[in-house]
């Protein structure tokens, strides 16, 4: 356990006031700020944990056993603090001077960015940037142009560079209505005609990196794959745990236990076993890719692995959860109860496109 037991509690009390009031609370809010939970990603020198790929999975499923909307936001959020390893560092130890510097946004690349005389002229809505009440600067994808012509790079695709932007400089659009996840407050934001710096401009990129830690040197997208399945894993390993918990208070009934019970075991255990294989695969990849990554050995095949070991995991966890839903009764179908709140979790979360087969 990585957490004590006094952080789970508060998590644990704060799940239901956060999913009223649509966004995190004050006090999980200070939590995380105090725990550098928002820079497990961020080099130490910038006052953050720099974790490792390993230790930073493991302290996401963790929170994701016990509040999924708290992991899903922690994960969104300092992944975008992530991005510190490829901005100017100049302008890095800048913004990280703020104990409470936490960046988010999307990666559509839905903006536009013009070419000016010492920067860009930027205009665009984004969708679904997590911890949009707290966020202390907007990151974003846009397609650069000149003239209002896109750009093209060397492969005659669209040239696409990220950036951000203070949150003063954009307007947020109170969208964020779901069904779970609500605490997340993804909400839009959009800027109109905003000039900023080059040095507001970066690529997410491990040759583009700024900083020589080797999380920079890893590459983005299989780094969020695992960070996102790692919610998934802890969400559905909550699940699993409380259809059991359900099952055995069935079970003082005879009748349900002879009649159901048994066989609703054995489903049960196979599920469990099924996901315990499954997530061994999915840290043993992690561990092998980060240690090659170390010796600066060749991974492309483990990074096409863990795209498809992860993908098929989240399809068998959205499968295995609506097998067992039905199994539970009208508690699970009741709003408060934790076992509907993590159901909810799970289905608002796989609309995210990074994971979908």
């Amino acid at each position: 356990m990585i957490m004590n037991q006094t952080q789970i509690n508060l998590i644990k009390d704060q799940q239901q006031h956060a999913i009223n009031c649509k966004a995190m609370t004050a006090a999980q809010l200070d939590l995380s700020i105090s725990e550098k939970w928002f820079k497990i990603w961020v080099p130490k020198c910038l006052g953050g944990l720099e974790f490792s790929l390993l230790e930073g999975m493991q302290l996401l499923e963790e929170l994701a056993y016990y509040d999924g909307g708290l992991a899903w936001t922690i994960t969104l959020c300092s992944g975008a603090n992530l991005f510190v390893g490829f901005i100017d560092p100049k302008i890095g130890k800048e913004i990280f001077q703020n104990s409470q510097v936490c960046l988010g946004g999307s990666g559509r690349a839905s903006g536009y960015a013009e070419r000016e005389q010492g920067g860009y002229r930027i205009k665009g809505h984004w969708k679904y940037a997590t911890g949009a009440p707290h966020l202390t600067h907007f990151t974003a994808n846009c397609v650069i142009t000149e003239k209002g012509i896109p750009v093209l790079d060397e492969n005659d695709q669209q040239l696409i560079y990220s950036f951000f932007f203070d949150r003063n400089d954009v307007l947020i659009h109170y969208d964020w209505d779901t069904f779970g996840l609500e605490c997340t407050a993804s909400h839009s934001f959009s800027v109109e005609n905003l000039f900023v710096k080059d040095s507001r401009s970066f690529v997410i990129n491990e040759s583009k990196s700024t900083w020589p830690q080797l999380l920079y040197q890893y590459p983005f997208i299989p780094l969020a794959e695992l960070t996102l399945l790692v919610n998934f894993i802890g969400m559905y390993k909550r699940f699993i745990d409380l259809v059991e918990r359900y099952f055995i208070v069935k079970s003082q009934d005879e009748v349900w236990l002879k009649d159901k019970g048994k066989l609703y075991f054995k489903r049960l255990d196979k599920i469990q076993d099924d996901f315990n294989k499954r997530r061994d695969v999915i840290y043993q990849l992690a561990e092998q890719s980060w240690s090659n990554r170390e010796k600066e050995m060749d991974n492309a095949i483990i990074y096409n692995r863990i795209a498809i070991e992860s993908r098929s995991f989240v399809s068998s966890i959205k499968d295995h959860v609506m097998q067992l839903f039905p199994l539970c009764g009208i508690e699970a179908a009741q709003r408060e109860k934790e076992m509907n709140i993590v159901f909810r979790n799970i289905f608002t979360a796989s609309q995210h496109s990074l994971l979908q087969e």
